[in-house]
């Protein structure tokens, strides 16, 4: 296995760091903060820590497509802490927050993902390198 710089592994805490307290914070808010009045405020906040379950295993792992994939989980969290801001005047603080932690653990994420599949030589090909390949692919061998 390929050694992590001591950069990418400062990349991959803070990745990590941003990702578990986000699920300590949704569960936080949902289950003491403000819980639902009319449902069960530890069925709701596992439910808001289960999508972020799903790439845990990965993102302990370190590996950076886990990390690079989890940012469309976080989208979610996102777009719930930017709607809460917009409408509900009582939540604003635990959405401002809960947009901060989202927003941190996006980018350390993407970064932690790039830093590191540089490391491993993980690379995506160049828009052009793949159009050509396609384009080879689909007129076939020239007679």
């Amino acid at each position: 296995m390929t050694p992590m710089s001591q950069h990418t592994r400062r990349l991959r805490l803070g990745a990590l760091t941003a990702y578990l307290s986000l699920m300590v914070w949704v569960g936080l808010w949902q289950s003491l903060l403000s819980p639902h009045p009319h449902l069960n405020s530890l069925i709701m906040a596992g439910v808001w820590i289960v999508p972020l379950l799903l790439p845990l295993k990965g993102i302990l792992a370190g590996k950076p497509y886990t990390h690079a994939w989890a940012n469309f989980i976080l989208m979610f969290y996102f777009l719930h802490a930017l709607t809460m801001l917009w409408v509900d005047e009582g939540e604003r603080w635990l959405a401002l927050v809960e947009l901060l932690i989202t927003s941190c653990a996006f980018v350390a994420n993407a970064m932690f993902a790039r830093h590191r599949g540089r490391e491993l030589g993980i690379k995506l090909k160049k828009l052009s390198e793949v159009e050509k390949e396609e384009k080879a692919r689909h007129e076939g061998p020239s007679a």
